[in-house]
């Protein structure tokens, strides 16, 4: 079976990715999604977490790429930050819940 579409919602993964300074997290923000492409609704942790309510995050050592899935294997990613503590702030949930909300 063919892989998953990955689709941007706006320019904020681009931009984030875009704007990583380290190399490494670079390369390992484009592995993750190379991996969602993928793998798409197979991807399990350590990878891939859900978040609850159809958010998931694709979890690397250094980089959070968020991401919901839509119908016909498409892979929608909204967000993405640098990892600098193990939960994820409530503003930054608060931001992609409205992310969400537009796509849906």
């Amino acid at each position: 079976m063919a892989g998953w579409r990955v689709e941007e919602h706006g320019t904020r993964v681009r931009d984030f990715i875009s704007a990583l300074r380290d190399d490494r997290a670079f390369d390992e923000a484009v592995a993750l999604i190379k991996l969602v492409r993928e793998r798409g609704s197979t991807l399990r942790e350590p990878r891939s977490k859900p978040l609850g309510d159809g958010l998931f995050e694709l979890r690397g050592k250094s980089v959070r790429i968020f991401y919901i899935f839509r119908p016909d294997r498409r892979v929608v990613l909204l967000d993405g930050m640098v990892k600098r503590r193990t939960n994820i702030p409530s503003d930054v949930i608060e931001r992609l819940r409205r992310l969400q909300k537009e796509v849906n």
